[in-house]
């Protein structure tokens, strides 16, 4: 009998070409800031974000910047709760930097100051939230899965050098609108790394204690989908059903581990991201291979899910995933990456150790 416990997702999902002009009926009379990056003016997002809303739109905070570092988002914190205190919805557009912005920002003690916040999550403790926002999340990637799970990662580069994970229950996104044609005017690097984010998604959520029948539903959906679509799209960037395809997989892959969280893959990521600089796509899937071979044998159960992503074949599934990486240029070796034995295998001890490492099936109890 399969051992289950529960899947839950409380987020109102829009899919499909179009749908952004969904956001007007789902801001509905109610205020609403846009959170979003520099260059969603220049793409012309900004402008129709504003069309679509109107007099609804009470301001717009367009200074995200990639993987928001805690003196970055301190004064933006802190000046968006002194400005838009009354306004009820954060209307959140961009790639994961973005909407992890977004879901920093709705969250906020008695006081507008961001020191709570930080200092409670530099504690590892749990921060509750005496006012919160409501959340549209819009993705213009296809790959963050962000748009669905309660989770947003604040960076801290420059005094502790580690990374932060707000979780709450208050920081679920109300609705989720995905709409592939955000997706068309991506370049080729950021389509390849958003790709390849949300295969670590996918198969981080099907190696993981916490899976789950339902998650594993839309994780092999999701897996199986882009190792399929990925290279195709990569030579066919304007194509709108192949961007569709992605946009689909980065949803799937967001509604498997938004339960079941990532893993050990993830867990390295992130030191390799702080350590070298790495793009977060590339630094949380050049171990997948490794980290595969760890995991097949584990559990009868997950092979048996793995089984359905690479066709039956597990045991060839790791050379089967290492030349899908190398045929997108994406080496899987840490040395190219700058990275020394010794290093590596410090980063794998220090990885399985860490909170999503714990969740990876090889880990230990």
């Amino acid at each position: 009998m399969t051992n289950f416990s529960r899947y839950h997702n409380p987020v109102e999902v829009h899919f499909g070409t179009g749908t952004l002009d969904h956001l007007p009926a789902l801001v509905g009379n109610r205020q609403a800031v846009l959170v979003t990056m520099p260059e969603a003016r220049a793409l012309g997002m900004t402008a129709r974000v504003e069309a679509l809303c109107g007099a609804s739109l009470a301001g717009i905070v367009d200074e995200v910047s990639p993987n928001p570092d805690v003196r970055e988002l301190a004064p933006m914190y802190e000046d968006f709760w002194r400005r838009h205190a009354d306004c009820e919805v954060i209307v959140a557009l961009g790639g994961g930097s973005a909407l992890d912005t977004a879901k920093l920002l709705m969250v906020a003690g008695d006081t507008p100051d961001f020191a709570p916040l930080a200092e409670t999550l530099a504690a590892g403790q749990t921060f509750v939230p005496a006012r919160r926002k409501c959340l549209i999340t819009i993705p213009t990637t296809a790959g963050t899965g962000s748009e669905v799970t309660p989770w947003a990662t604040l960076w801290d580069r420059h005094v502790n050098r580690r990374k932060y994970s707000l979780h709450l229950p208050e920081t679920w996104p109300d609705a989720a609108i995905v709409d592939p044609a955000l997706t068309r005017s991506l370049p080729a690097s950021i389509t390849l790394q958003s790709g390849l984010d949300a295969l670590s998604h996918a198969l981080e959520a099907v190696w993981n204690v916490n899976a789950n029948p339902i998650s594993d539903t839309f994780a092999v959906a999701a897996a199986r989908s882009m190792l399929d679509v990925l290279p195709r799209l990569m030579a066919d960037l304007d194509n709108p059903a192949l961007r569709e395809q992605a946009a689909l997989a980065a949803l799937q892959a967001g509604m498997a581990f938004s339960n079941t969280k990532t893993a050990l893959a993830h867990s390295i990521s992130y030191d390799v991201t702080i350590r070298h600089g790495i793009p977060h796509g590339i630094a949380c899937s050049f171990t997948l291979p490794a980290v595969l071979r760890m995991a097949t044998g584990r559990r009868p159960d997950r092979d048996a899910v793995l089984a359905q992503i690479f066709d039956g074949d597990v045991a060839r599934a790791p050379h089967t995933l290492t030349a899908f990486l190398n045929g997108l240029g994406v080496a899987t070796e840490f040395s190219a990456y700058g990275m020394a034995e010794a290093e590596s295998s410090a980063l794998i001890a220090s990885a399985l150790e860490g909170p999503r490492g714990r969740n990876f099936i090889g880990a230990a109890a």
